[in-house]
């Protein structure tokens, strides 16, 4: 699917470009990350930019893990070779590091919202081969309790604004999760992959129609371990995806494996 936006996509661009000049006349735009002050909503100050590192190629095929040189053809890199993941493809715009945490967490936990449409951007670009064949955009879902304690679904934010962005359809409740499981905060991979499962996701039988035969680019905030969206793969697959592709906007890398 061609990424030009057309004229629902336009008429987005320039709603939410009101949006933002209204929005700076009553407060001042802060640095997404600082706080300090910027010339414009969801921008990052200098200091602040510097530091951050966005992952390109080349990159692993499978899992976006950046490889420290060039080769030929398709690259796996060695974990995604000892154990495949369930999904296609997958691309990560940032590393998840000391320079990207806190803005990433303040704008999932702290309600720093107006991120969503900055990240979304620098995700398109990460995920532009993704996307120029994705079919249908889904966040992975919170559990309701969570949802209601949050008050907003920090992958549903990003799906969203990659939607307006790309005119890439989107279904957030396609893919729904059942099951209220602990933080996977702090835990290692075995016991991130015992804590989140097939089990706690479900796609509706509504739904089906919707993925069934489709594309789909699966979107969350940070790719640690992997566990939560290779639970959610399996589950469109088995209502019948035709391809599965995953696109974070962080992911955690060693820092001496990524390329000077």
């Amino acid at each position: 699917m061609a990424l030009a936006e057309g004229l629902p996509g336009r008429i987005a661009t320039a709603a939410a470009e009101i949006g933002r000049r209204a929005l700076d006349l009553v407060l001042p735009p802060r640095c997404l990350a600082c706080g300090g002050p910027v010339g414009r909503q969801g921008e990052l100050c200098a200091t602040c930019w510097a530091p951050l590192r966005f992952l390109h190629e080349p990159w692993c095929g499978r899992c976006g893990w950046p490889l420290p040189h060039d080769g030929f053809g398709p690259q796996t890199c060695g974990a995604c070779l000892e154990r495949p993941p369930p999904w296609d493809r997958g691309r990560a715009a940032l590393a998840y590091d000391e320079a990207s945490r806190g803005m990433i967490l303040r704008f999932k936990h702290a309600e720093r919202i107006e991120a969503a449409a900055t990240f979304a951007g620098w995700m398109a670009r990460a995920g532009r081969e993704l996307l120029l064949d994705a079919e249908l955009i889904l966040p992975v879902p919170l559990h309701r309790w969570r949802l209601l304690r949050r008050g907003y679904n920090q992958a549903g934010l990003l799906a969203n604004a990659l939607a307006r962005r790309t005119g890439v359809p989107w279904a957030p409740n396609a893919l729904r999760r059942t099951r209220a499981t602990a933080s996977q905060q702090g835990l290692g991979a075995a016991a991130r992959r015992a804590n989140v499962t097939s089990a706690a996701f479900l796609v509706p039988p509504g739904a089906r129609p919707r993925i069934e035969g489709r594309r789909v680019v699966l979107v969350d905030d940070v790719l640690t371990t992997g566990a939560t969206l290779a639970a959610c793969t399996r589950v469109l697959r088995g209502a019948g995806a035709a391809g599965v592709d995953v696109l974070v906007l962080a992911r955690v890398v060693k820092p001496a494996l990524v390329p000077i």
